[in-house]
Order: structure tokens, then sequence, then C-alpha cells
């Protein structure tokens, strides 16, 4: 995969890409990172990117012409590249997202400022329009280093264990089970002795509960329309009289 940032502030990107799962991933060669200043795009000799916007009103709006200049000298060899624009009124980010951008060959980020964007970025450049939840943040970077990282990490090969993503919260509708490592008791605190037991099957059957109890607990809104058996069916009930009484 190739992932391309378009930012004001390409220096941000430089611890983030050059640590952990991000730089293993490079090194392997799962992934290569880039990210261009689009200023450079920017058609004036002051390198304006922004101005005010038409009929009035606070701030400054990311002007169209650097944008879809950068966007179209960094694909003009590209097939079909996702063209993702991070932004508060976006998509919100999912895990389901992440594993769908997993899929691609491209990714271009478009990281804005200021108040916001021209409009006609929206409708006639990008493919895609992301948050990363219901709040506002300086700009789009912290946004697009999260889905990045969120998806990157997908790639295969890239992470030591090929399980692991499989069995991420959300990846599987659910949270994950409670994890536990040596030693077996620590100051009185044990592991659950199923987890000792070395009997595969019930262990499977015990994180798939805890995995549930902590979704029904923790975030219900996650089992409104997940396709439960009729024995967790009841270990739900079971908990609901259990809180109720």
């Amino acid at each position: 995969m190739h992932i391309h940032v378009l930012s004001l502030f390409p220096d941000m990107f430089s611890g983030v890409f050059g640590s952990s799962i991000l730089k293993k991933a490079q090194e392997k060669q799962a992934v290569s990172l880039a990210v261009t200043d689009f200023r450079a795009y920017s058609g004036n000799k002051h390198n304006q990117v922004d101005d005010y916007p038409y009929g009035g009103g606070a701030g400054m709006v990311l002007k169209p012409e650097p944008l879809f200049q950068a966007v179209e000298a960094i694909t003009a060899n590209s097939k079909k590249p996702r063209i993702i624009l991070m932004c508060p009124q976006g998509e919100r980010f999912t895990q389901a997202k992440a594993e769908e951008l997993a899929l691609e060959e491209e990714l271009v980020f478009l990281c804005g400022h200021y108040e916001g964007y021209d409009e006609r970025i929206r409708e006639h450049l990008v493919t895609d329009e992301i948050s990363i939840g219901d709040f506002v943040l300086t700009g789009g970077e912290l946004g697009a280093m999260t889905v990045i990282d969120s998806v990157v990490r997908l790639l295969p090969g890239v992470l030591g264990n090929g399980e692991s993503p499989v069995q991420d919260s959300f990846s599987t509708g659910l949270l994950e089970h409670p994890q536990y490592t040596r030693p077996a008791d620590f100051r009185g605190l044990k592991v659950p002795d199923v987890l000792l037991s070395g009997n595969h099957a019930h262990i499977e059957q015990w994180r798939r509960e805890q995995s549930l109890y902590r979704t029904w607990s923790r975030r219900p809104d996650l089992l409104v329309n997940m396709d439960l058996s009729p024995a967790e069916q009841k270990l739900m009930t079971k908990w609901e009289n259990e809180k109720n009484n």
C-alpha cells in the first residue's frame, strides 16, 4: 500500500511515521508513507492556501487550487486512489472502515486547517470524508495519524501474530476479552483457573463470554444488531436480572 498525506505541517508526521508499527511496516515494505506540504502548490508568491469566505464570516477557508493541484500531481500515475478528507463533518471512523481501507492499494489524506474547506473540494475531489469523533481539532493531522495507524496494522505481515488484528476489539463486533500473563499469582491476584487449564475449548468459551459481558456492560450499543446464540441471550438476561436485584 502507498499512503500520501497532504498537510501544511509535514514535520508533525516524522515521529509517528518513524516509530513503532508504522516504522516496522515500512521496513517490511508493507507500506510506503509520504507527506507533502501543499503550500508548494499554492501558485502564488506568498504561498497562500487560504482566503476569506464569500458572504463573510469568521475564519479563513482553504482554497481549492492547491489541494486539487497537489492531488493531481501525486496521483498522476495512479489508478483509482481513495482521497480522504479529514473533517469533523465526515463519517465516524470505525474498525469496519479501517478494514475496508486496508484493502486499497493507495490512500491520500487531506489535512486541513483554518475554518474549513472550499466546498468544491468536498464535492469534486474527495472520495471519503472521515471524522475520528464528535470534537474539533486544530487540524486534520492528528486524525490522519490515527486512521493511518489503524489501517496499516491490518496489512498482511505487519503484526507479528497474524491473529492479533482479527481478535481486536470491534473486529469481532465485541470488545476484547481480558488478557493475563505471568506471573499467575501477583500479590494474591490470580489468573483465572480456566486459562491455566490447557483446555482450549473451555478457554475459547470463557473468552467469548467475557467479551460478551464486557460489551454488554460497557458498550451495549454494539449488541443491538448482533446475531447472538440462545445461550448468549440467556447469559445477558441473567446479567440484567443480577444488575436489577
